[in-house]
């Protein structure tokens, strides 16, 4: 297929698989004219690779899923580098929760004492 009916069949553009090519996790023969060619292969690569940025990887980390891909399994999670990534990811999100959620306690403690002071507000709460 075109690189015109990839893009379309993926819900991207056209240069976004451009970009992707130039980051070398999308591959395409040439025609004899020059035009980009992609098998139905890319199809699926192209695919995990955006649901990948959805989620929050970035194009380093996806490397390993699309050559998991390549190399013949049905998902680029299968793969122990793939894996150790996960892991990495997964870490980074609970590392990033338990931020949250110090900073959602220590607003909890705030708003309580704001609330149960003693004294006379000189504003009003509303």
């Amino acid at each position: 297929m075109l690189i015109g009916e990839l893009a379309e069949r993926v819900g991207t553009s056209t240069r976004t698989l451009r970009y992707y090519e130039q980051h070398g996790l999308v591959q395409a023969r040439r025609s004899t004219n020059g035009y980009r060619v992609y098998d139905e292969t890319e199809l699926h690569v192209v695919r995990k690779i955006r649901a990948l940025l959805e989620t929050g990887f970035d194009l380093a980390d996806i490397r390993p899923f699309v050559t998991c891909l390549r190399d013949g399994n049905d998902s680029g999670d299968v793969c122990p580098d793939s894996v150790a990534v996960l892991r990495r990811k997964l870490d980074e999100v609970d590392d990033a929760l338990a931020r949250l959620s110090a900073v959602r306690d220590q607003l909890h403690i705030q708003l309580t004492d704001a609330m149960t002071t003693r004294r006379p507000p000189a504003c009003e709460f509303t």
